[in-house]
């Protein structure tokens, strides 16, 4: 049973003929009618089914608007870059004892970054990190040598972009009180880094068959491909 709330907001927007994303912003946010600051999500269907093989879309990109949510990042590294991994923000750090914590199911972070020497230990806790998706991997600059850079993009904006196996990738691109310019750039980021993804995996025709947005709470709205101004 919808809520009175819901009920006062457009019916059917899916069905509305695709709008450029910059116009649809100031509806979007007119649609953030709860009292607490609601996210404004993507939705991209691609098209994933190719002659030879399937597509599998998994990275990472910086948002330039920011996320507008605090991640807790956890840092495995060796002793003497303990304090390099403080000094960047990390919220935990360890050495072989966070290892071991780690096994014994302590997941209490949403990022897990590790050093390439540490690495090694880390991966036989796959069926503790793999179902959270929490097992750092170098594709996603999660394994690095480099701790402040990869602490300070975790902290900062970086959101994983991955598909399903029908061809479905969500992402949330910020928050209903972000400006319209921070959408924006957060925006053509991902359609940019996607469109990357289509190159590294030489796929024939379009990738992105359809874009929806929505709000937490709102209604959904097709979206016109192609990257906004």
């Amino acid at each position: 049973m919808s809520s009175k709330r819901f009920k006062k907001l457009p019916e059917k927007t899916k069905d509305l003929t695709p709008v450029a994303f910059e116009k649809l912003i100031p509806e979007l946010k007119k649609n953030c009618t709860t009292k607490f600051d609601e996210s404004l999500d993507l939705s991209f269907q691609i098209n994933n089914k190719q002659k030879k093989s399937e597509v599998n879309i998994r990275t990472v990109v910086n948002l330039p608007g920011g996320t507008g949510k605090k991640v807790k990042v956890a840092v495995v590294c060796e002793d003497n870059k303990v304090q390099e991994a403080k000094d960047a923000g990390a919220d935990i750090v360890g050495s072989d004892e966070f290892v071991d914590k780690i096994k014994g199911g302590e997941l209490n972070f949403e990022k897990l970054i590790c050093t390439p020497g540490m690495m090694v230990k880390l991966s036989k806790l796959g069926k503790v990190l793999g179902p959270k998706g929490l097992m750092p991997n170098p594709k996603l600059g999660s394994v690095s040598d480099n701790i402040k850079e990869a602490v300070t993009n975790a902290k900062s904006g970086q959101v994983e972009i991955r598909n399903d196996k029908d061809g479905n990738i969500g992402v949330s691109i910020g928050k209903k009180s972000f400006s319209n310019d921070q959408l924006m750039k957060n925006y053509n980021a991902i359609l940019e880094t996607l469109e990357k993804e289509k190159l590294n995996n030489t796929l024939k025709g379009d990738l992105i068959k359809n874009i929806f947005v929505t709000s937490t709470m709102g209604v959904s709205y097709k979206v016109k491909l192609g990257k906004s101004i």
